[in-house]
């Protein structure tokens, strides 16, 4: 019998403007870009994970060839990133400093902290500790 899937590999969010995420995600996030297509994506590494951000206008165009099957979104995605709890506070202000507001902070029933804000596309972003899924063990920081 095959076994279930254990981890997300990838996950994808979709903005219109490929220049501003890019900078967002590296000058604000912190994240690792590993590779870029003009006017099409981004691909961050994120531990052994991948976080891509494509231009739905370019990924879902049935009359451009593409590598993979066409795919895309209009509209706020959601995507939530684990942080170490005793960084939390230092989230806060960092992304205060840099002027992104937080729309909401969640202390969760099992003890998590998450941090809610939006990327220059208006996606909602979280920043969460492990313990928001009760699974602390299973979230290891490289």
């Amino acid at each position: 019998m095959i076994s279930h899937p254990e981890q997300i590999l990838e996950t994808c969010i979709y903005v219109d403007n490929l220049d501003e995420a890019e900078k967002f995600y590296c000058d604000i996030l912190g994240l690792e870009l590993i590779r870029k297509t003009e006017g099409r994506h981004l691909f961050f590494r994120l531990g052994r994970s991948i976080f891509l951000i494509f231009n739905p206008k370019v990924t879902s165009d049935p009359n451009i060839e593409h590598d993979v099957p066409t795919h895309g979104a209009i509209g706020p995605c959601h995507t939530a990133f684990a942080v170490k709890e005793n960084e939390i506070d230092e989230w806060r202000d960092h992304l205060g400093s840099k002027g992104v507001a937080i729309e909401k902070k969640i202390l969760g029933n099992s003890g998590g902290i998450s941090l809610y804000f939006r990327d220059p596309a208006g996606n909602s972003i979280e920043l969460g500790t492990p313990a928001l899924w009760e699974n602390k063990e299973k979230i290891v920081f490289e």
